[in-house]
């Protein structure tokens, strides 16, 4: 059995570190709160872009035919993966790594030279090195405060590799924020653009009247609405690396007090012990002396 000593040091240890995950707690939460009124704020206007693109792709007697929806055989293929900077947040990163592996894994026959990879996020970028790819740019700091401008120019390179055809294909990995508990793992196609199914279910098809052309909007839209998704899916990340992290440190906060109890009840037991020990030593010396 554990000396007193040792158990009121290891009880000492435990308070310390729950005082530090109850902290780290409660500064996810208050992150994770802005994050969520960051998203909220910017789902309407992403929501209203989205449902115009659909209303044009909707009209009738319209053909569209754009260059970032043309699909063609993969010969080479870039992933964007968005982990977080930090640790401390559960299954968040690994599970983002997972997914990366599988993918890489999956396009394997085209050779690690065809296999772009820009990870968003030192945890991401650190795994992309380790499994032999060379990350194509540092994106760590997008991750940290997410921002349009970053986003914006994550996508047009993205969208320039497409149109110049030194991509064939272009996904994304990242968590989608669905709630305080959930954070769902998402592995979606970002290029080239599925446009019959963004002009499905919109049964309120609005008929513009537009200038220069419909064509023409449409040309213009369909980047605006990929940037915009580009900048969603790190907002999401985001808000789920701080709800990933909340949850992790309100569990080790728990399993802490679950820990200091335990010892508690183990430190009152030896003591209780090594009460008895020294009372039957001092009848036992009484009895010898007599």
């Amino acid at each position: 059995m554990s000396s007193l000593k040792e158990i009121k040091g290891r009880i000492h240890s435990v308070k310390s570190t729950q005082k530090i995950t109850s902290a780290m707690k409660m500064v996810s939460s208050a992150k994770l709160r802005k994050a969520q009124r960051i998203v909220e704020n910017f789902l309407p206007y992403e929501n209203k872009i989205n449902a115009l693109l659909q209303n044009f792709l909707n009209a009738e007697d319209s053909v569209v035919v754009s260059p970032l929806a043309e699909t063609r055989e993969v010969k080479r293929v870039a992933i964007v993966a968005v982990s977080s900077n930090s640790s401390l947040c559960g299954s968040f990163n690994a599970n983002v790594i997972r997914k990366l592996e599988q993918r890489a894994e999956y396009y394997h026959y085209l050779g690690n030279n065809n296999i772009l990879i820009y990870p968003v996020g030192k945890k991401i970028q650190k795994a992309c090195s380790k499994m032999g790819f060379t990350p194509q740019c540092d994106l760590e700091t997008l991750i940290d405060k997410p921002d349009y401008e970053g986003a914006a120019r994550l996508a047009g390179e993205l969208l320039r590799l497409f149109l110049k055809k030194e991509v064939d294909n272009v996904e994304l990995i990242y968590h989608h924020f669905h709630s305080r508990s959930s954070q769902v793992l998402k592995n979606e196609v970002f290029l080239p653009v599925d446009l019959q199914q963004s002009g499905k279910n919109n049964a309120h098809s609005v008929n513009y009247i537009v200038e220069p052309d419909r064509e023409t909007i449409i040309e213009e839209l369909i980047p605006k609405a990929l940037r915009l998704k580009m900048y969603a899916s790190l907002l999401d990340s985001s808000a789920s690396e701080h709800a990933a992290r909340t949850i992790a440190m309100q569990m080790a906060t728990e399993n802490a007090n679950d820990l200091l109890q335990e010892l508690s009840l183990q430190y009152n037991k030896s003591r209780q012990q090594a009460i008895t020990n020294e009372l039957l030593d001092i009848i036992g010396a009484s009895f010898g002396m007599n």
